[in-house]
């Protein structure tokens, strides 16, 4: 029996394809019954670790529930799929992940590859036929993988984020570290400089900047297209096509296009720029997004359930710059006492609607109105694309 933790896209797609085979638990669950393909649904209360033969959590759910203190056989999706995995290469960090996975599928769409994990389709939903899978892997996940490895890691830079869940930014760094100490003779592991002495029998590539990792791979820095923060990902995800393919079509990857939600910008019919970065969900997100308007004045949307982590980086970054900070969420008050302290303007508005007001009374075609919360969303909105759709229709409007 197949014993799943957590009633997510990751779990439920295990269900389907193993039908009637598992059991799942959730929080959500009252009572017994069963789903579309006649797997079991039960309360955790039910849960017998004497009768799963393996139990494979959602990612993300939390290591201290007392589902997986009970288990007896935890598991990542990456390990349950160990034998069926092609040629695979991972991508982790703190920022960039989703878009430097996007690009390398872009790039290897001819030779077959898909890409999957954290973004859009599950493993269990990715065809085994498939000669390379990209997989943008996270911190979760590692911490429940154990066995599996990648054939290419990509890792960006390691940023603070999730620290809650992790518990500190110790952990937080030994789990997306941790595939190293897997990974075989023959594998590539491109890495941040300050991570190139851990051990492991992959080829390691150390990079401080994209200009340095560039110099090293030999890709022609200047005939790329993409500009900060998406520079790095565009060079990583070249650095993959040059390795498996030994060539780099500039042309090709010229081509892509960035997904909504980051460092998206438009114009309203007073020529007003407004710029949607609500997927900048932590510090370095939103300072990265903040480097590229950092001659222009800055109106920023500030806030949301920022996961505990220390904001004095963000502060700092902002205090020299012509910056006023609207802040919404559950952190206002927090975001108001660092703003106070470092003498920057901001304004509590608690709430996007509010924020947004204040915004279009001040805002002309020589500033520049940007939501960059650096905070997660789920204490107001649905999720982080509900609150950039909010506020596209309020700055429109």
């Amino acid at each position: 029996m197949i014993t799943l933790f957590g009633h997510g896209k990751t779990t439920k797609a295990i269900a389907k394809r193993f039908a009637g085979q598992c059991q799942i638990f959730d929080d959500n669950f009252t009572c017994k019954a069963t789903d579309a393909f006649g797997n079991l649904l039960l309360p955790p209360s039910e849960f017998d670790p004497n009768t799963s033969s393996v139990e494979i959590p959602s990612p993300g759910f939390p290591a201290h529930h007392p589902l997986i203190q009970k288990a007896l056989h935890v598991t990542s999706e990456y390990d349950f799929f160990k034998e069926s995995m092609p040629f695979s290469i991972w991508i982790s960090g703190t920022n960039g992940k989703t878009t430097t996975t996007q690009m390398c599928e872009f790039l290897l769409q001819k030779q077959g590859a898909q890409a999957g994990g954290n973004i859009g389709t599950p493993l269990a939903e990715l065809s085994t036929n498939a000669p390379i899978w990209i997989l943008e892997t996270s911190s979760f996940t590692f911490h429940y993988t154990k066995v599996t490895a990648p054939d290419i890691y990509l890792l960006l830079p390691i940023k603070p984020d999730h620290l809650t869940w992790h518990g500190s930014m110790e952990a937080y760094i030994e789990a997306k570290l941790s595939p190293l100490a897997r990974m075989r003779e023959g594998s590539v592991a491109i890495l941040p400089k300050a991570y190139a002495n851990v051990k492991t029998l992959a080829h390691v590539i150390a990079y401080n900047t994209e200009e340095d990792l560039a110099a090293q791979m030999g890709i022609d820095i200047a005939k790329i297209n993409f500009k900060t923060p998406f520079l790095l990902d565009a060079v990583l995800a070249t650095c993959a096509q040059k390795i498996l393919l030994d060539t780099i079509d500039y042309d090709l990857l010229n081509t892509f296009k960035i997904d909504h939600y980051k460092i998206e910008e438009f114009y309203d019919k007073q020529g007003r720029l407004w710029v949607d970065d609500s997927k900048g969900t932590n510090v370095d997100a939103t300072i990265e997004a903040l480097k590229r308007y950092k001659n222009d004045e800055i109106l920023i949307v500030l806030g949301g359930d920022d996961k505990g982590v220390d904001l004095q980086e963000l502060f700092d970054f902002m205090k020299p710059l012509h910056v006023t900070i609207f802040a919404i969420g559950t952190n206002t008050e927090r975001l108001a006492s660092f703003a106070e302290k470092e003498g920057i303007q901001l304004h509590k508005c608690f709430v996007i609607e509010e924020a947004m007001k204040q915004i279009h009374a001040v805002h002309t075609i020589k500033t520049v109105a940007l939501l960059s919360p650096a905070a997660a969303s789920l204490d107001q909105f649905k999720s982080y694309a509900h609150r950039g759709d909010r506020f596209k229709e309020l700055a429109l409007a």
